[in-house]
């Protein structure tokens, strides 16, 4: 599916973590673009319906061995191209299938720490597009690879709003080596997964980030 417009809309995701034996985790995330909007494009993760999806009870009926409510969150980017899921309902809330990640033992209790500037693998057949003219927020890691912002999160700091990212770099405390800038693009940049997944970063207040490395980005903004 393509989902168009998608630059400031809020969404939310509900993730389901099964265990590994090697202890890492994997998670399939579930996302509501595109869905329960009827009254605002802007937001697809009403707030009345997200407070009552409850962790809890999806664990048991689904037989998980935890649930996490990822959002709310707003994306950044213009446009994605992604293998979709059916609509599945979680307490009234629609969501889609969008992938699966396997998250590293440490980052497991999904804290607000618990990813900041670590390496995730996400495995998706994905191409963000972030149009001509539009800003970019990027972190560079230690080795200077950019990581490009896929989406913001709004549930660490509550006062984080699209127009916010400009000035994110004030609120930042990245890890060594790490910095963050913000790029206005000249041309449309694309990041892909050519080999069937992509690395992806959170800086500590949860907004993600993915890297333009292994053929992922048509260039490095």
């Amino acid at each position: 599916m393509t989902f168009k417009s998608l630059r400031a809309v809020q969404y939310c995701e509900v993730w389901f973590l099964v265990p590994n034996p090697d202890k890492s985790v994997n998670v399939s995330y579930y996302n509501t673009s595109d869905l329960n909007n009827a009254s605002s494009k802007m937001d697809t993760c009403p707030a009345g319906m997200w407070s009552k999806v409850n962790p809890e009870e999806l664990k048991g009926q689904y037989e998980a061995a935890m649930v996490f409510k990822n959002g709310p969150r707003g994306w950044t980017l213009d446009e994605v191209k992604i293998p979709a899921g059916p609509v599945v309902e979680f307490d009234g809330l629609k969501t889609r299938w969008w992938g699966k990640g396997e998250l590293p033992a440490e980052a497991a209790h999904l804290k607000p720490e618990g990813l900041a500037y670590k390496i995730v693998q996400s495995h998706r057949k994905s191409a963000m597009i972030f149009h001509k003219g539009k800003p970019v927020f990027v972190l560079d890691d230690p080795e200077g690879t950019p990581w490009v912002m896929q989406s913001y999160s709004m549930f660490v700091d509550t006062s984080l709003t699209y127009e916010t990212q400009n000035k994110l770099g004030d609120k930042l405390k990245p890890a060594a080596g790490w910095k963050y800038r913000v790029v206005n693009l000249d041309k449309e940049l694309i990041v892909s997964t050519p080999q069937g997944y992509n690395w992806i970063t959170q800086d500590e207040l949860q907004n993600t980030y993915d890297a333009c490395k292994e053929g992922a980005c048509n260039f490095k903004p």
